[in-house]
């Protein structure tokens, strides 16, 4: 049986990987109705880090990361993700706790993907 859910985090990995020069070190993904649902751990980059050292950093970085991600993703269509699920991408709602290094994505398709690719 075909792993939606690895072969889904991978393309997120390697699609940061790709536009941001760095992917999260570790990703679960979790499908829910039309939402793909990604937790990543370690995401910031040592650079990242010592900014969010700063006083103001901690924002400077949190919007980078947010604000900027959803940008890449409306700017580079994740065509890739759209040809393993068969669904069209709709939308991204992204946070991140910059202390914890803890991030989430929630990618919106057009379909229910959890009776599409039969998921329980």
């Amino acid at each position: 049986m075909r792993n939606y859910e690895a072969e889904f985090s991978n393309l997120v990995r390697s699609f940061r990987k790709r536009h941001m020069g760095k992917g999260p070190g570790y990703i679960k993904t979790t499908f829910c109705k039309n939402w793909a649902i990604c937790e990543m751990k370690g995401n910031l980059s040592p650079v990242e880090k010592f900014i969010a050292s700063a006083d103001d950093g901690k924002q400077v970085v949190r919007a980078a990361r947010t604000e900027m991600v959803k940008d890449m993703y409306r700017k580079n269509h994740p065509v890739e993700m759209e040809e393993l699920l068969g669904a069209k991408f709709i939308d991204l709602f992204v946070d991140i706790d910059i202390e914890k290094d803890l991030g989430m994505s929630i990618f919106i398709f057009d379909q229910n993907l959890e009776e599409k690719l039969n998921i329980k």
